[in-house]
């Protein structure tokens, strides 16, 4: 063979080798990533299959809140949601032009039937030759918590913004979440294309943000509800539930010309309290002074150990469309920054999970669990293939010892502080009220964080009220928030 025709068959056999490896490359590793509706939801041909084939439903309590329904028009199957706007932000929304979002885009490739966990079922329908089905999801959702969640934000208005948040401590387990206001993921789902981009569009305009999921995705000053955490530090270092602290009216801010007052400007009582009796009036005074002698770094400290500045923890709702926004502490604190930190103010930022993390960890001997939702994979036939198992996110936020005489001290407040509205007959509540300043032109946010029994508790939870059209005056947690987290309470402890 001369030589050029040798050079010829060897660059054709180097192209063709080429060609073989994409083809490869194409067909067998990136083929999950090209067909995904998630990564690539202008695929049309991708989008048009997965449209004329039936997706697993989720569940709660056994109960479809997801479903496909067989469609008379030019595609086999509509995705349908029976509760509508109660479980939007969860569910989020499957739509042939406007991607996918929450459960339906986070547990997409079981849904599908693609997950690699539904490998066998997947097999045995190809042998039986039977159409392939997607898995079912289910979740850690209690539903009469969630009614109670979404009834009460209801209740203060339509368009009220605000959230709820309900966790089962010794677990994780997420049994309510609720983002107020919401919409209806059946208004996007339709196969009407058109209306449904014009009611995307509008909900996308709509200045109240019902897309957005106010529980994981709103941060917001936690107020009063932060000091729990500014307690727990105290506790931490040397302190007790007797210990006495600084009342009356204001604190004068060190390196400042500035007082810190109490809300209303009025005052906790005789120049020293027990730090029980601070947290009943929710004292501003006392927790700033507590907050200077303990310094920003040790509260900054004390916050991470809840969770406070990461965004790693919940995965569940954490898709192109929802991000978890961190609950933030704040940095480079000074002296003054570290009185105002310590009530909740200045740079401190939470969500309602956050939140709601908080109380529940304190329930839980000082252990926080990682929050989870999704709480078992099923075939189609119901069968579980997967169970999700409950994980430890910090095990030691405080001491055991710390997180009993702190929920002593929380049960106070709602048997004869700030917190009276949450009062349960026959059951021990523990409970903090907030209320959080924002700007002088717009009302105060209103915050409740809980759990009970108090002795061993089955759910906690963080309501937050950020807008409810209401007068200003009669803006607080125990009047707007604590009435719901009891509801939400009861709902899970009523068998």
């Amino acid at each position: 063979m001369n030589r050029p025709i040798r050079n010829l068959a060897i660059a054709c056999l180097i192209m063709f080798l080429a060609l073989m490896i994409n083809a490869t490359y194409l067909q067998y590793w990136q083929a999950g990533s090209l067909t995904s509706l998630t990564k690539h939801p202008d695929n049309v041909r991708v989008a048009d299959a997965a449209f004329d084939e039936p997706r697993g439903a989720i569940l709660v309590d056994g109960r479809a809140i997801a479903q496909s329904t067989k469609s008379s028009d030019r595609y086999k199957f509509l995705r349908t949601y029976p509760e509508g706007a109660e479980y939007a932000d969860i569910t989020g929304y499957f739509t042939r032009t406007l991607g996918l979002g929450g459960i339906e885009s986070t547990q997409n490739s079981v849904l599908t039937g693609d997950d690699p966990s539904l490998f066998v079922n997947k097999v045995i329908d190809l042998l039986g030759n039977a159409a392939p089905q997607g898995g079912n999801v289910s979740l850690t959702i209690n539903p009469k918590a969630q009614k109670a969640a979404f009834d009460g934000l209801r209740a203060l208005g339509p368009r009220v913004q605000g959230a709820v948040v309900a966790i089962e401590p010794a677990t994780g387990r997420i049994l309510a979440m609720v983002s107020s206001p919401s919409f209806s993921p059946n208004q996007l789902a339709g196969h009407d294309f058109t209306t449904a981009k014009s009611n995307y569009d509008r909900l996308l305009a709509d200045p109240l943000g019902p897309l957005n999921n106010r529980a994981i995705e709103e941060t917001l000053p936690p107020g009063s509800t932060f000091k729990l955490i500014t307690a727990a530090a105290a506790l931490s270092h040397g302190y007790t539930p007797n210990s006495m602290v600084m009342g009356g009216s204001s604190l004068k801010l060190p390196l400042t010309t500035k007082y810190l007052t109490n809300e209303n400007h009025n005052s906790c009582g005789p120049p020293k309290i027990t730090l029980t009796r601070a947290l009943d009036v929710s004292c501003n005074v006392a927790f700033g002074s507590i907050g200077l002698k303990l310094g920003a770094d040790v509260l900054a400290n004390q916050a991470a150990a809840f969770g406070f500045g990461r965004n790693d923890y919940f995965h569940d709702l954490d898709d192109q469309l929802t991000r978890l926004s961190a609950s933030e502490f704040g940095t480079n604190v000074d002296q003054p920054g570290a009185a105002l930190s310590a009530i909740g103010q200045l740079n401190v930022r939470a969500t309602p999970l956050q939140m709601a993390m908080v109380a529940a960890g304190i329930a839980n001997n000082g252990e926080v669990m990682q929050p989870y939702l999704v709480d078992e994979i099923r075939s189609s036939d119901l069968d579980v293939i997967k169970q999700i198992p409950s994980k430890v996110l910090t095990a030691h936020a405080i001491s055991a010892a710390v997180a009993r005489e702190l929920t002593q001290m929380m049960v106070s407040v709602v048997q004869q502080g700030t917190a009276t509205t949450a009062q349960i007959p026959g059951v021990q509540v523990a409970g903090k009220t907030g209320t959080a300043q924002s700007a002088p032109s717009r009302p105060p946010y209103a915050w409740f964080v809980s759990f009970a029994p108090a002795e061993s508790a089955q759910v906690a939870v963080a309501v937050l009220i950020q807008d409810a059209n209401v007068d200003r005056n009669q803006i607080s947690g125990s009047g707007l928030a604590a009435p719901i987290a009891k509801a939400v309470m009861e709902a899970v402890l009523k068998k």
